[in-house]
């Protein structure tokens, strides 16, 4: 008997919509025996083990620089910080003089360049006397004031390569990029003049009174070096405070080291003096700088330990 008849004399073996082929237990019956009652209610056995539960996609490492290399919070500071410095336009040629920026110290240099050269390479005795008739003292200060005036500042005491032929190149340049060319010829020359007199009107009365003797009356005096001195302490005022104090104080120790080395007391008073007279127009030389539409920065708006606190937040905020 090849098939088997079922209580309804359906055959066992039959090959309709869903039922199971010869040899293969139909889930939740038994294999080889008869249609069995209730047995379509029985839970259906898995054919095989359910997959296990899929497990979460594997998160690589948060991403550790090697030693030695910055950070990404140090990569931030340092890319704002560039950012800020091209918002400034931070261009290192315009430390120097150009005749379209800065024409008043770009034709002053050339000029203070064509005395040093002569003065080094010309005939001394020419030399010691055009220096001579250009010494601001009191001989010279009570025949021709105006004129000696002028004349003291066409020489740099010590040539081309002193320190305030260099001061005079970078000083100047600055004052006049912040508030003018007039202006700053006005800071220089009124510096030179009144520092000058400053000293020199004391050595005269100090004559006149017997307290000295009537050679101090004619002394070599020349040089730019109070003009310079007054355009420094000017220049501080129109700086950011981060720059404005060690520029201060450098140039306040300049000072004081020559009063202590007591080499020419007078000429080091007169540097203490006019740096003290630049201070002294600071209010007006703000208002001028304000008035050219640049305003005296804040140093928290430029300071680098700022910006660095910066990056430091805007990274931050970003990883919240």
């Amino acid at each position: 008997m090849s098939w088997v008849d079922t209580a309804d004399g359906t055959p066992a073996d039959s090959t309709r919509a869903g039922a199971a082929r010869p040899g293969t237990a139909v889930p939740g019956t038994l294999a080889g025996v008869p249609r069995q009652r209730g047995g379509a209610s029985l839970p259906a056995a898995p054919a095989e083990a359910a997959p296990a539960a899929a497990a979460p996609a594997a998160v690589p490492p948060a991403s550790v620089p090697p030693a030695g290399r910055p950070g990404p919070r140090h990569v931030a500071a340092w890319r704002l910080m560039a950012r800020r410095l091209r918002a400034w336009q931070v261009r290192p040629w315009r430390l120097l003089p150009t005749p379209a920026g800065t024409p008043f110290t770009f034709g002053y240099a050339l000029l203070l360049t064509v005395t040093s050269l002569f003065a080094e390479h010309a005939d001394p005795a020419l030399v010691d006397q055009l220096l001579r008739g250009s010494s601001t003292d009191i001989v010279h200060l009570a025949q021709a004031p105006l004129l000696v005036l002028c004349a003291s500042a066409l020489w740099i005491a010590g040539g081309l390569t002193s320190g305030f032929a260099i001061a005079f190149l970078f000083t100047l340049t600055a004052l006049e990029r912040r508030i003018g060319a007039l202006r700053t010829a006005a800071v220089f020359f009124c510096g030179h003049a009144l520092a000058t007199l400053a000293t020199e009107l004391p050595v005269g009365f100090t004559v006149a009174a017997g307290g000295l003797p009537d050679s101090s009356l004619v002394r070599l005096d020349y040089g730019i070096s109070f003009g310079v001195m007054t355009c420094i302490g000017a220049l501080a005022g129109v700086l950011p405070a981060w720059c404005r104090w060690p520029l201060f104080v450098l140039a306040v120790q300049q000072a004081v080291t020559g009063l202590i080395d007591y080499t020419d007391p007078m000429t080091d008073w007169g540097h203490l003096l006019s740096l003290s007279l630049g201070v002294a127009a600071w209010p007006p030389l703000r208002r001028w700088h304000a008035a050219r539409g640049c305003p005296p920065a804040q140093p928290s708006q430029i300071s680098i330990p700022s910006l660095w606190a910066a990056a430091v937040r805007k990274n931050a905020r970003s990883s919240l």
